[in-house]
């Protein structure tokens, strides 16, 4: 948002000569201009920000402009001009054409009074109000089908203007009502439909000085604490105005007029830049809501108070104007908000070199693999199946096997024979405390040989035997499955734990393998 101030380096005229207003994309700006000559005579001009450098081209006419005329720069390079005429408004474009100027006229609003807003969001429409007696008339200048056009009658008499979304859709104004100042806001797409957007107490007088659409930032003045205050809020939000102190200067003024764009969702980090009048002159003042403190800059020579932009990295644009220098803009990079410190990278180790890599060597083309016959001991004996004599298949009966002999197979190297494997010692028991039906039995608890060292949970494993029994056939044979309710349940019921002694399972519970 962009407000405009009269220009102390000059004595103007009139209370809009000397104003500079800047475009809603910052591309353009427009300001009314004195003459060098000696009747000091005014003339419209237009200021290119866009580009390297900023300059300036003078859009006179045929005749001297009265010093109450309004402009508005537009995005696409015109310059919306707004005279009086007799009793009603003049609305015209104004741009260069050649050496001269070019202008195009749009209509008139009659009416004795019309005041110019803020440039809409997207620079190709422009507003104005026309306050009366007891309502006023919000009119469309330019973006019409058909010249000016009313939007709508807002009852009680309206001030102001600030816009709070990038789609030029919701305008608020300050109204004046029954001896009390509210901020509405008005929806342009909705016939200009009107609602209470600012009231702090029913009593108190609140009128908003600046908003940012990306953030919500809203900065007001209200007397709800006693006096008139600057204050801050959200848009959206149901927490309450805040006052800060450090808004309340003694012996002077403070007048929000530029707001950092691009904060999504941050009002408290948007940087905001004051004009500070007080009696020893005028000079900058920036703040932000996180800090709780207003920062004091000296102002640039022939700067237009009141006068300036901020970009979204936080760099503060200030126009200015000099008799060396008719056409100027100042930087000032504004220090952000103090974050934490950032705790600088230790030295990085040089990375050692690799030694040289020694070469694959490629392996020969493998021979044909030979097919091994199984081995054989002494008196191995095939297992043969029950019931030989019936077919299975393709297959013939099965007899009794015999042995081949050596004419039936062909001679097979020797075998070197494999050493004997060393016995494995048995495991001792592990001595416990006997419980219950186990103590009985003569069952005990056997610990894992794998989790002797490890103090883990013994395995529940009879004892180890020194050999296998004879009598066990070399073929297992199929065993009778043990129905649940007869397996035993002392080895189920006591359980060793190596930490903890012995553990206690209930009969009736059941455990997960």
């Amino acid at each position: 948002m962009t407000i405009c101030a009269t220009e102390d380096t000059m004595t103007p005229a009139g209370p809009l000569a000397g104003r500079l207003t800047i475009a809603a994309d910052g591309s353009y700006a427009a300001r009314l201009a004195r003459h060098d000559d000696a009747a000091g005579s005014w003339f419209p001009e237009r200021w290119t920000l866009s580009g390297p450098e900023p300059y300036a081209v003078p859009l006179q006419g045929t005749q001297p402009e009265e010093p109450d005329s309004a402009l508005l720069p537009l995005t696409d390079g015109r310059v919306l001009i707004l005279r009086r005429v007799a009793d009603r408004f003049a609305v015209s474009l104004l741009y260069p054409a050649g050496p001269g100027t070019g202008e195009l006229l749009l209509g008139a609003v009659a009416t004795p009074r019309l005041t110019l807003l803020p440039p809409a969001p997207g620079g190709t429409l422009a507003y104005a109000l026309a306050p009366e007696a007891d309502h006023t008339t919000l009119w469309r200048v330019h973006g019409g089908a058909n010249g000016p056009e009313r939007v709508t009658r807002i009852p009680g008499r309206c001030t102001g203007g600030a816009w709070l979304d990038r789609g030029g859709r919701l305008l608020a104004l300050d109204r004046e009502l029954d001896g009390r100042t509210k901020t509405v806001v008005v929806d342009l797409e909705r016939g200009g439909e009107t609602a209470l957007l600012l009231q702090i107490t029913e009593e108190s007088n609140d009128r908003l000085l600046l908003a940012d659409p990306d953030s919500g930032l809203l900065l007001l003045r209200s007397d709800a604490p006693g006096y008139d205050r600057l204050g801050w809020g959200v848009l959206g939000s149901s927490l309450p105005v805040r006052f800060p102190e450090c808004l309340r200067p003694t012996g002077g003024t403070l007048t929000p007029f530029a707001v950092q764009p691009g904060q999504m969702l941050a009002p408290e980090s948007c940087a905001v830049a004051f004009r500070m009048t007080a009696t020893s002159g005028t000079w900058l003042g920036v703040w932000r809501p996180s800090e709780r403190q207003l920062r004091q800059y000296p102002a640039p020579e022939g700067w237009l108070p009141g006068t300036g932009l901020w970009t979204a990295d936080g760099e503060l644009l200030l126009p200015y104007a000099t008799e060396a220098e008719p056409c100027g803009v100042a930087r000032m990079g504004v220090p952000g908000v103090p974050g934490e410190v950032v705790e600088p990278v230790g030295a990085v180790l040089p990375v050692q070199p690799v030694g040289a890599v020694e070469p694959v060597r490629v392996v020969g083309p493998m021979g044909p693999v030979r097919q091994v016959e199984p081995l054989r001991t002494a008196g191995q004996v095939e297992p043969t199946w029950a019931g030989a004599g019936k077919p299975m298949g393709p297959m013939g009966p099965m007899g009794p096997h015999r042995s081949a002999g050596p004419e039936q197979r062909p001679a097979q190297p020797p075998v070197e024979p494999l050493e004997p494997l060393e016995p494995l010692e048995p495991l001792e028991a592990v001595e416990g405390p006997p419980s219950g039906e186990a103590a009985e039995s003569g069952g005990g608890i056997v610990p894992d040989a794998g989790d002797a060292d490890n103090r883990s949970t013994a395995s529940a494993q009879p004892s180890a035997t020194d050999a296998e029994p004879q009598h066990i056939p070399g073929h297992p044979q199929m065993c009778r499955p043990v129905p649940l309710q007869e397996a035993p349940l002392a080895a189920r019921q006591t359980r060793w734990s190596v930490i903890s002694g012995p553990v206690r399972i209930s009969g009736g519970g059941c455990a997960a393998g």
